[in-house]
């Protein structure tokens, strides 16, 4: 049994997302908890591109019928994801950990499987967010920049909503997850946002809550309000396999941010395209957008006339900026040469990763 569960770990951090091993085995019995050792032995001969059951079942040997009804009962449990393969048809693929199959167990989570991964978190995930390109980028709060900068597509969550048919919105499974081995934020917990370009692709559907475009925005406000940072996946193009999504994450709970707090990691992040700035004539030094930033960037000396600003910590998400009651802070863009490069699409972003890993993703593919 431990055999089946030990090929499903390493084919998954095989995976440019990557799911390290620990030494005590928290990974194997993280995944046996997910999954049976029938479905681990079948996740384990999957790739990341879709195969129908029929090529599935040519690939690996055994009964299409059969594959078929337990590759079905393995997405319905959020194990593994599904859309149209090459050859036309519905086609079976591959979950990454993180983001994919972690992210899919709102149903499933328990006080058991919290601890579970926080035992596993603490132990491999820094390994995880420490590699470049990060899986994760900072989407700045629209309304911090300001009116003549210029603001690309892919940086923009107006963009998100306004290009979409369909806006939703569901718990943080992170922050659950936090709640149930005893540590609570005091954040929001309704806050994190899919997105689709079909219309009522969110109507009735289990753990979602389908919005209007106003109450999308409502939402973000919601969050921004709250101090939380809007991150999106890392491409231009977004994740393929995944809806688009907006998290609104704090360091105290979000499995990505908590790297910093928990873990002293600074760039487990891509920080956005801007930067913070102030006014100096327009600042009181009050002091109130310091406890806005998650990322100790905005500090007051006594020595200091108004509030300093670290470029470096800055991650660029503007959560400070709507807090001032002066108005003295906005976003600006960031010199040419500080701006991070976002590859132009998931598999760019794939190929990135997988290189900085030293992966070969023929394997996989």
């Amino acid at each position: 049994m431990d055999t089946v569960y030990k090929d499903l770990a390493k084919r998954l951090d095989t995976l440019p997302n990557g799911f390290p091993p620990t030494d005590d085995g928290a990974d194997l019995r993280l995944l046996a908890h997910l999954f049976t050792p029938e479905e681990a032995k079948i996740a384990a001969q999957l790739r990341l591109t879709y195969e129908t059951p029929k090529e599935f079942a040519a690939r690996i040997g055994g009964d299409r019928k059969e594959l078929k009804t337990k590759l079905k009962a393995m997405l319905r449990k959020g194990l593994i994801h599904a859309g149209r393969a090459e050859s036309g048809g519905l086609g079976y693929g591959l979950l990454p950990f993180a983001v994919g199959i972690y992210e899919m167990q709102h149903d499933n989570m328990d006080e058991e499987l919290a601890r579970l991964f926080e035992d596993y978190y603490q132990q491999a995930f820094v390994k995880v967010t420490s590699i470049e390109p990060q899986i994760h980028r900072v989407i700045p709060v629209n309304e911090t920049i300001q009116n003549d900068m210029e603001v690309h597509p892919y940086e923009s969550v107006v963009t998100i909503v306004e290009e979409s048919q369909a806006w939703s919105t569901f718990d943080c499974i992170c922050r659950i997850q936090k709640q149930l081995v005893g540590d609570p934020c005091d954040h929001p917990v309704e806050v994190c946002m899919a997105f689709s370009d079909k219309p009522g692709a969110f109507d009735n559907r289990p753990g979602i809550r389908a919005l209007t475009k106003d109450e999308a925005y409502a939402t973000l406000k919601i969050a921004t309000e709250a101090g939380l940072v809007h991150s999106v996946s890392n491409s231009k193009g977004g994740d393929p396999y995944i809806s688009k999504y907006i998290c609104n994450c704090c360091t105290c709970s979000c499995g990505i941010l908590r790297g910093i707090s928990d873990l002293g990691m600074a760039n487990v992040i891509a920080r956005s395209a801007f930067v913070n700035t102030v006014d100096s004539d327009e600042c009181a030094g009050c002091e109130l957008c310091v406890d806005y930033c998650q990322f100790g960037a905005l500090s007051l000396r006594p020595e200091d006339p108004y509030i300093q600003i670290s470029a470096q910590k800055c991650v660029g998400c503007g959560v400070c900026v709507p807090q001032c009651p002066e108005e003295a802070l906005s976003m600006v863009r960031r010199p040419e040469e500080e701006i991070l490069t976002i590859p132009e699409t998931h598999d760019d972003w794939l190929t990135k990763r997988a290189a900085a890993r030293g992966i070969d993703l023929s394997t996989i593919q």
